[in-house]
């Protein structure tokens, strides 16, 4: 499957719509783990592009009247093992998020002053740490204060809401070292204390922080930047679900709702595919592939030399090693790739489109119409356009398979059949004939040559008007 691990399989016969539906499911089980952002700024002095490369680790909010569920499987883990992933830091420091119907949520709750914990390891926490409160404050004087340790994440703003809700005169404030400060005061100097503006439990500074991510993920909306990625249709859905709103049932609402996010898209993967057939490109299937082949110099020559792409200082790690499917690696080769196909295109468009240090709007211009254009892994579209109309896919004739005396024939068992010779997606289309699909041509060719005088498979290629069932019942 072209989507390892995502719970799905997809099939040529998909429309984009079909594909959306198979993809929510998906998206709505599984969380994200990580995240990588890369950007890049060109230095008015020197031709290079300076690159800022960040890696998130995220988990879904905890904080809130709602545990998350999400799914993990078995070959998922294995894979993050074997390329290094931190599970601890995922589990432990990740950044909280949220969308917006989950804050709505939060934010009524915390109005109502009816927010509570929902993690039972959370509970444990909080008990130990109201425990050693309740056993400390019988005894100590306006005033005193003592000092919990040990604390992480959450546990920080969920121990002070809990204090403060218990318990009248007592006062917290968060510590560096993972550390809160509990005071014991009156209730009039604790009044005070709530209305001030040093009070880090202020609703606001809640939400802010419930937020986690999601506050970077506005600030990308509102700046209006290209957004750039690689094979990228299932990351706008996991955005989309995740940090602004839950996936619509309806597919044109969700590109609508894209388009609005980031009127500007470009899927790396679009590129590099035109680039493969307009500069003989070698195929490649992956993204540090496509990176390899655009870093040798035997595709441009005699042209000017590639964009110089410098990482920033404090982002030297990647530089130095590489790390495949890392988030902000992936981000780093994603951004490079693109810089270097638009470089290419540039230079292969006319002799003097291009000057010794061409800008980022001339890159723009050549990839105007791979713009907005989303890479659709084998469906019924080659991409999907997130500003107009989708264009359909020029596939290979579709072939009938019409059965003669072979009673019973299952759709698995015509599977097996077939599977040596080429691949192919296949649906019934009545009792005793199945329609296959395949995305080359030569595949096609081979199967109406070997099964010309098979003695109960009959293969032909697929004509609407004489194979379609509801076309010949209305001729009937």
């Amino acid at each position: 499957s072209p989507f390892p691990n995502s719970g799905f399989v997809p099939s040529l016969f998909d429309s984009p719509a079909e594909r959306y539906v198979k993809a929510r499911q998906s998206v709505q089980r599984f969380t994200l783990v990580q995240l990588g952002k890369c950007c890049s700024d060109m230095e008015s002095d020197l031709p290079r592009y300076v690159v800022h490369s960040y890696n998130f680790f995220l988990f879904p909010s905890t904080l809130g009247i709602r545990d998350v569920e999400f799914t993990l499987s078995a070959s998922s883990i294995q894979f993050l093992s074997h390329y290094g992933f931190d599970f601890n830091k995922f589990l432990k420091d990740g950044i909280p998020y949220m969308n917006e119907v989950q804050e709505k949520i939060l934010r009524q709750h915390l109005l109502a002053g009816t927010w509570k914990v929902c993690s039972n390891a959370d509970r444990d926490v909080l008990k130990k740490a109201i425990d050693e409160v309740t056993s400390w404050i019988a005894a100590a004087k306006e005033e005193d204060t003592m000092i919990l340790q040990d604390l992480n994440g959450y546990h920080m703003l969920d121990i002070q809401l809990v204090l403060r809700q218990a318990l009248e005169n007592v006062w917290t404030e968060p510590l560096g070292d993972n550390k809160v400060k509990v005071k014991k005061v009156s209730p009039e100097h604790r009044q005070l204390l709530e209305n001030s503006s040093y009070d880090h439990c202020q609703k606001k500074l809640i939400l802010l922080s419930a937020r986690g991510f999601t506050n970077l993920f506005q600030i990308l909306v509102r700046a209006k930047k290209p957004l750039v990625g690689h094979n990228m249709l299932m990351d706008l859905m996991h955005l989309h679900d995740k940090f602004y709103r839950p996936l619509p049932e309806s597919y044109e609402e969700f590109k609508r709702n894209i388009h609005n996010l980031f009127p500007v898209i470009i899927d790396t993967k679009t590129v590099t595919k035109y680039v493969q057939k307009k500069c003989l490109f070698p195929r490649v299937s992956s993204l540090f592939e496509a990176y390899a082949v655009l870093c040798s110099s035997s595709l441009n020559p005699k042209g000017p030399p590639c964009p110089v792409i410098a990482l920033a200082s404090g982002c030297s790690r990647y530089a130095e090693k590489k790390f495949p499917h890392e988030a902000g690696y992936d981000a780093f080769l994603c951004g490079s790739v693109l810089l270097m196909s638009a470089h290419l295109l540039l230079c292969r468009s006319t002799d003097d489109a291009a000057g010794a240090d061409p800008s980022f709007s001339q890159y723009l211009t050549v990839l105007a119409e791979h713009v907005n254009k989303v890479n659709f892994i084998r469906g019924g579209v080659s991409s999907i356009n997130f500003s107009g109309e989708d264009a359909p896919c020029r596939h290979p004739p579709a072939l009938v398979v019409h059965v003669r005396g072979w009673a019973g024939l299952t759709e698995r068992q015509i599977y097996q059949e077939f599977k040596a010779h080429c691949s192919f997606d296949m649906r019934r289309l009545s009792k005793n004939q199945f329609i296959l699909l395949s995305n080359k041509y030569k595949h096609v060719r081979l199967l109406l040559r070997d099964y010309r005088h098979h003695p109960h498979l009959q293969v032909s290629v697929y004509r609407r008007w004489r194979h379609s069932p509801s076309v010949n019942c209305l001729l009937q």
